[in-house]
């Protein structure tokens, strides 16, 4: 049976319609790959390092203390604020260098405790209220601990942490529109789909046989 003009046309759109989105997916698989390439291969390697700490050490090198004599009247105007804790962080800050951000503290009628953390170290701060003095001890990483906290986003700061999450969805778009390739590939597709599936399974089995 023949085919209208009227069949022709509309079947002429679909394949068109069809091809140019399978085009649009390849230029944003290829967009997506670009923008997401240095950020996959950073956590690709992290996640090596963070899965074989034996590889090398990410202890931290503890610096020698600093002690610091305040002054009585700023120290009792901290402690009277409405934020102790965060008037005594302020001040120390001010005092001496701080590696990390401003975490907890411990204050009671002798002596207070902040703790400061993040990626590049930790600062522990031991103030004795009495005798207004304060002794700072600070802790860097090194750059395989540093590596370990990045990849993990621990300690690691309100915009590293967004970093991860753009990351995250950049992969996935990536991988979807990969994945929307697949039934472009006439010939492929059913090994492509048996693979993947293949894939799933081995995974799923991983989990549930050899994952204590």
């Amino acid at each position: 049976m023949l085919k209208t003009p009227e069949k022709n046309a509309v079947t002429t759109r679909r394949r068109f319609n069809k091809g140019a989105f399978y085009r649009q997916c390849r230029m944003l698989h290829a967009y997506l790959s670009a923008a997401a390439f240095v950020l996959l291969m950073f956590f690709a390697l992290s996640g090596l390092l963070l899965n074989h700490p034996q590889w090398f050490s990410p202890e931290r090198k503890a610096l020698e203390p600093t002690v610091l004599q305040l002054d009585p009247a700023t120290l009792e105007q901290a402690l009277a604020s409405e934020a102790p804790a965060q008037s005594l962080s302020d001040l120390i800050a001010s005092q001496t260098s701080i590696v990390g951000d401003f975490q907890d503290a411990d204050i009671d009628e002798v002596e207070g405790l902040l703790r400061f953390t993040g990626v590049k170290g930790s600062t522990d701060v031991f103030i004795d209220l009495e005798t207004a003095t304060a002794e700072v001890e600070t802790s860097r990483a090194n750059m395989t601990s540093i590596i370990h906290d990045l990849h993990r986003g621990k300690d690691a700061g309100v915009f590293w942490k967004r970093l991860i999450d753009v990351t995250s969805i950049l992969i996935l778009a990536m991988s979807l529109a990969g994945l929307i390739l697949f039934f472009s590939l006439r010939f492929r597709l059913a090994t492509s789909l048996k693979i993947m599936g293949g894939t799933v399974a081995v995974f799923v089995a991983m989990f549930v046989f050899l994952t204590p």
